[in-house]
């Protein structure tokens, strides 16, 4: 991740959740995507889960699964993972 981009999506974490979310928080996920992961419906649907979690971000299931939908329609690809974390702090 880009310093200051990882700057502003921690930031905005902290300011949507009130935690402090660490960079080596989101580096430990994001070492577990895999090329496929967000093409895998069972692997988007964890790692959107394990994001979630990570920012203590509650959801209910329709939020959950309008999420794993955008994912799934914008064609996202797992080099943007800060996109993704964008995506879920809005």
């Amino acid at each position: 991740m880009s310093n200051d981009l990882s700057k502003d999506v921690l930031g905005a974490i902290k300011k949507k959740t009130g935690k402090n979310i660490t960079a080596s928080s989101v580096s430990k996920i994001a070492s577990t995507v895999q090329p496929d992961s967000l093409e895998n419906e069972a692997e988007l649907r964890k790692l959107v889960r394990s994001i979630a979690d990570m920012a203590k971000i509650k959801m209910n299931d329709a939020q959950f699964e309008h999420i794993v939908k955008t994912i799934k329609s914008s064609g996202m690809k797992t080099s943007n993972i800060e996109a993704l974390m964008k995506i879920l702090i809005k």
